[in-house]
């Protein structure tokens, strides 16, 4: 029977075995800790734990520790994911808020399309580095650091451009509201 340490070593090393054993050791833990945390989500608890054991498993060659600490970093991803899924939901509900009801007339097509028009335009007006940004965080909804590794640019250089980029696009307005201004 192996140890706890010896099981951290051979899941860093790529033994399936361990990465089981480690798992039977945490994922209930982990997914009950993660529904205390995920309600008002839109993604699910199980979502999150799976997200979580996907980092954790292409992250293990980085991680400094004993087995103690190792659901301490593995909570310590689900807590991030926890939170990123939080942000995403913000955004979304705060999004759906801004979107004008009318109760008259549902939209149709062609007033979903002049939106994504609309938001092609304004993200082709952007510097590059900050409409690759933009797309990749807002639109992929990729983290910081993934966008970064996509991008082939630093965690810092990726927050200040999505600062940038989200000033300039907060300047511009909607063609419905240019229409609206025109008349």
């Amino acid at each position: 029977m192996r140890s706890d340490d010896d099981l951290v070593a051979a899941a860093k090393s790529g033994d399936p075995e361990a990465w089981r054993a480690l798992y039977r050791a945490h994922a209930g833990r982990l997914l009950l800790w993660l529904e205390t945390r995920a309600s008002g989500l839109d993604e699910t608890p199980e979502d999150l734990a799976a997200e979580s054991w996907l980092v954790a498993a292409h992250k293990i060659a980085d991680f400094h520790g004993d087995s103690s600490e190792f659901a301490g970093w593995l909570f310590g991803i689900a807590r991030n994911h926890a939170a990123n899924a939080r942000r995403r939901s913000g955004r979304r509900q705060a999004a759906a808020a801004a979107l004008p009801t009318d109760d008259r007339t549902a939209p149709g097509p062609e007033s979903v399309f002049a939106g994504a028009e609309w938001v092609r335009e304004a993200l082709a007006s952007l510097p590059a580095r900050e409409r690759d940004v933009i797309t990749c965080m807002e639109v992929l909804e990729l983290d910081a650091a993934a966008t970064a590794e996509a991008l082939g640019i630093s965690a810092v250089a990726v927050r200040v451009a999505r600062h940038r980029g989200l000033k300039r696009l907060r300047g511009q307005e909607p063609p419905s509201a240019a229409t609206s201004a025109s008349r």
